[in-house]
């Protein structure tokens, strides 16, 4: 069994105000680590911070190892936290089964409902646990996807089919390709050594590779763009942060503001005392567009200049 990364971070901060004084201990379980995940990590810590609340953070990563995934729980558990944060899906559905006594708070988890976490998004049958929800508008990939290449025919995607939330986006990516009237091609993988085999898989298949928020698939993304690379194969992806590491486009939701609004939540549960049982399920509405020309260009394509124009950030 892969040994626990623990990161232990003391964030300390004084304020005058009711809760002044006191330290909040929060236990952070996160699946993997990549940019996504920790932009959320931080965004939530960061606005902790600026509420002036006095938090102790212990961090573990799984490193996407399912047995650690469940071993952190009792990790936790013996941490005695004020609250829990389960940073994507499978940390939160070991946590939600383990831990009952507890807060326990969600974020960048795809479907909350099928997930077994909630009954649904308004938790009106709310427990221990609620979050926010980074559910993919997967109409407007299939859209960037076909101003990016508009002659593709066929999509290719990669995506973990253990993961639920993967599975939830690649249904809802199977709606809309159909709608598009364009074919879709499938390639799952295991774990993130995967990767690289899945993408070849794809080659000669599709005009196009996506590849949506998928923890397993984004933790080797640059086997990915390896494969595209010298394929002249674009790539697509369901998340910013993974354009700037060499994808060509993306348009999502913000994952450092997810993660301050997830803060915003913690707030009310420690300070304002708040039930997460009476805590819907929230979402981030505005979605950026992140291009890179870069990539592009490497992948053989010409962006349009509309496309560009309309983009929150151009990564040359």
């Amino acid at each position: 069994m892969r040994k626990i990364i623990l990161i232990t971070l003391a964030i300390l901060m004084f304020a005058s105000s009711a809760f002044a004084g006191k330290n909040y201990t929060i236990s952070i379980t996160q699946i993997v680590e990549h940019p996504s995940l920790d932009a959320m990590r931080n965004g939530f810590l960061d606005r902790l911070k600026e509420k002036g609340v006095d938090v102790t953070a212990n961090v573990h990563i799984a490193q996407g190892n399912a047995a650690t995934n469940v071993q952190i729980v009792s990790q936790m558990r013996g941490e005695n936290p004020d609250l829990i944060l389960a940073i994507a899906t499978p940390g939160a559905q070991a946590a939600a089964q383990k831990i009952k006594d507890c807060p326990i708070l969600f974020t960048g988890v795809t479907d909350p409902v099928s997930a077994g976490l909630v009954h649904d998004l308004k938790n009106t049958h709310g427990r221990n646990i609620t979050g926010m929800s980074d559910f993919s508008p997967m109409d407007k990939h299939v859209a960037l996807i076909k101003e990016v290449v508009p002659s593709a025919q066929s999509v290719g995607v990669i995506y973990n089919a253990g993961e639920p939330n993967s599975v939830a986006l690649v249904q809802k990516l199977r709606e809309e390709i159909l709608k598009s009237h364009l074919k879709l091609e499938e390639a799952t993988i295991a774990n993130s050594s995967g990767v690289y085999q899945a993408a070849k898989s794809l080659v000669g298949k599709t005009d196009v590779i996506y590849i949506p928020t998928d923890n397993t698939a984004i933790s080797a993304l640059e086997s990915a763009i390896k494969v595209c690379r010298q394929n002249k194969l674009p790539l697509i992806v369901g998340d910013v942060d993974s354009v700037e590491r060499g994808a060509i486009a993306a348009v999502a939701v913000d994952y450092y503001k997810m993660g301050l609004q997830t803060g915003d939540m913690a707030y009310k549960i420690l300070v304002e005392g708040i039930q997460p049982a009476d805590m819907p399920i929230e979402f981030l509405n505005d979605l950026n567009l992140h291009i890179n020309k870069t990539a592009a260009a490497s992948m053989g394509i010409t962006l349009p200049d509309d496309l560009i124009k309309r983009a929150s950030k151009v990564i040359q």
